[in-house]
This record gives structure tokens, sequence and C-alpha cells, in this order.
């Protein structure tokens, strides 16, 4: 089955509900596939008390929840289902939908966003699940544990950012790095190494989350040199190991950086395509914040209206 469509969002978090209103509101006649996770990352957020507009705080689900009414209020044309394949090759960008539909878009924007990398361990998705203490955002989750002692997991630049960022909310902050060096850059490295409420703990692994079955009580780790393993107490497991953005469909027709990050215009939400815009952790590999994706949300629909407009305008003209 073939089907017409003037502006297709794939994705449906923070990014591309916003985008959806946006093109709803222009009469874009928008439609938008949930992808395999509705509501995106934050339906896995307990609470969002830093999203504006909502001065007590909101749930996660219940935040995608309502960005899903607004565009459906405004006349989004909201379906389950996913994305497998694309052809952006033509002037109609054709799109399908478990292979069981063909959609030929004039626009498209791709708000698929990022997941983040966990270590794979039962309790840590079991507590990560119950929100009871695993978090792969410490900017979005950092403030619920001011005053107490974390624990985070990771070597890299984003590992040292967030680490850092706890040591100013929490007593105090467990580094644990698998290997016996940073892969940070210098600066960054000697940031940790020189506060002083930060413990990093080299070659150490976490081989279990410890908790009362609904909150984090501690991690147990393994040295990697001795073998020896130890318990750390805790009420907070930050995960800080990286983000794959899921834009894997795309590779081979749109631009994408080495980590597959696809790359926009900057200051734009256009990628490589024309026609074809970005917005969201699917492209922001720096902030990912609900409210910068809503943001981006907001550039792609109206660049992707301004496109339809000088489209119809070389056509006429």
């Amino acid at each position: 089955m073939n089907e017409r469509i003037t502006c297709l969002v794939i994705g449906s978090g923070p990014a591309g509900y916003t985008a959806a209103i946006y093109a709803a509101r222009a009469n874009m006649n928008p439609v938008l596939y949930q992808g395999t996770q509705p509501g995106g990352q934050l339906t896995t957020t307990n609470d969002v008390e830093n999203f504006p507009g909502f001065p007590a705080g909101i749930t996660g689900p219940e935040l995608m929840v309502q960005l899903q009414q607004q565009a459906e209020r405004f006349g989004t044309d909201i379906r389950n289902g996913w994305v497998t394949r694309v052809d952006f090759t033509g002037p109609l960008h054709k799109v399908w939908i478990e292979e069981d539909t063909e959609l030929h878009c004039d626009t498209v924007i791709i708000a698929t966003g990022a997941s983040a990398k966990y270590l794979g361990l039962p309790s840590e998705q079991k507590y990560l699940e119950s929100g009871g203490g695993v978090s792969a955002c410490a900017v979005c989750d950092g403030f619920f544990y001011r005053n107490q002692e974390v624990v985070i997991v990771g070597a890299g630049d984003s590992a040292c950012e967030e680490a850092h960022y706890l040591s100013k909310l929490c007593k105090k902050v467990t580094m644990l790095v698998r290997r016996d060096e940073f892969r940070a850059s210098d600066i960054m490295e000697a940031r940790v190494r020189n506060t002083k409420n930060i413990e990093i703990l080299f070659n150490t692994e976490t081989e279990e989350i410890l908790g009362d079955g609904q909150l984090v009580t501690g991690v147990r780790v393994k040295n990697n040199d001795t073998g020896e393993t130890t318990e750390i107490p805790a009420t907070g497991f930050f995960v800080a190991i990286g983000h794959k953005p899921n834009t894997a469909i795309f590779k081979g027709h749109i631009r994408l950086n080495e980590t597959g990050y696809i790359i926009n215009t900057p200051g734009t939400a256009q990628t490589s395509v024309e026609g074809v815009f970005v917005c969201g952790d699917a492209a922001d590999h720096v902030y990912r914040q609900a409210i910068t994706a809503a943001g981006t949300g907001c550039m792609a629909a109206l660049e992707a209206e301004r496109y339809l407009s000088s489209v119809e305008v070389h056509a006429t003209g």
C-alpha cells in the first residue's frame, strides 16, 4: 500500500511531538509514527522537575501523554508502528513502515532519539524500571540525591562531566573506571581528580546493584586486578558509558558522524538531504534534555514549512 504524506514525523519523544504540534498548526497534516518506544526515553523517568511550566513537577509518562494529546488536538495523525527502511534519493522521500506500508513524503522530520547504554545487569534493569535509584542522566536526576552518596560508572568526558556535576549536589561520588586509566580528555580527568568528594576506583567493575527491592542501597564491585569484591553504600547509581543514537536505518541515506548521530547544518534542523530534517537526541549528543529536544522539534517543523513553501513557489513560478 502506498500513501502520500506532506509531513512525516518519525519518533514520539518531546522532539517528535513538538514538531507535530507546530506542523499541525501550520496545516501540514503531519503523520507521526511512534516507533518502538512510544513517548521516548522520558517514559522511563519517574519525576521530571526541570521541564518549564510544571512547578510541582510531572512524571515522564504524564508529560508524554499531555504532549501527545496536544499534538492530536491540532490534528496530528498519530500511529503505532516503526520505520524499517528509507529511500531519500528522489524528490519524494520514501519510507517503509514495517515493510507493509510505503509512504511517499514531501518532508520528513526525524525524531528517533538516542538510547542510553547500560551495563546489562538484571539488578540494574530492576531498579531502573522501578525508578528506585538507577539513572543514565545526572543533570536530569542528580537533584533527587542531594547530600547523599552515589556511584557513577564511566571513564569518558561525559562520565567526568556528570561526576563533577553530581559532586556539587552529593555528599560523596564514587567513580568506577573499568580500566587503569580514563578515556576522557586531560582537562576533564584533572577536574574529577581535583574534586575532593569524588573517589575514583580504577580497574573496578560493577557486579550487582544492591537494594531493598524498591530502592538502591549500594553497589557490589570487583577489583579486576585482585578479584576482591567490595560493597559501596549508595542511594543512587548513575551509568555514563555513552548513548547510542537510534539512526541505523538512515545510514547511507543521510550524513552521520562516526558514532551515528545525524549531522545537521549548524543552527538549523536541516540534514544533508533537502526536505529531511532532524530534531532531538538523534542529532544532539551534547545537551540531551527534554526541553532542548522540544526546541529543535519546533525548529524542524518551521523549517519543513518553509521548505514546502519554497518548493511550491518554484513549482508555480
